[in-house]
């Protein structure tokens, strides 16, 4: 699957659970939306992403991608210690250059 850098940059940090490089795919007012929550700026990412992978141990298996005018989707598998893993979710992201403008994460 051909996935931009920065987005496969983004699944290889989540499998490796290193928030900091995770963090490091987004630009510093990136916004990320999940699970009801908003997460503004790099600092924020990355303490969200490090108590994610600390409570669910999540790793991403990407299926399907797609590029639309403003916005690409990733379709991946989440596997972790959560109820009902698997789980298919939907990273809908807006880039801005080599960085992430912003993510929101849908089941």
């Amino acid at each position: 699957m051909d996935l931009p850098k920065v987005v496969a940059d983004l699944v290889k940090a989540q499998n490796n659970f290193d928030s900091i490089a995770y963090a490091n795919c987004f630009s510093e007012t990136a916004v990320v939306f999940d699970e009801g929550k908003t997460h503004n700026g790099r600092t924020e990412i990355e303490q969200w992403i490090a108590d994610a992978n600390q409570r669910y141990k999540a790793t991403m298996r990407p299926i399907r991608f797609e590029e639309k005018e403003t916005e690409s989707i990733l379709n991946a598998e989440i596997s972790g210690t959560f109820d009902g893993s698997p789980i298919v979710l939907k990273y809908h992201f807006e880039l801005e250059g080599e960085l992430i403008k912003s993510l929101r994460i849908t089941g």
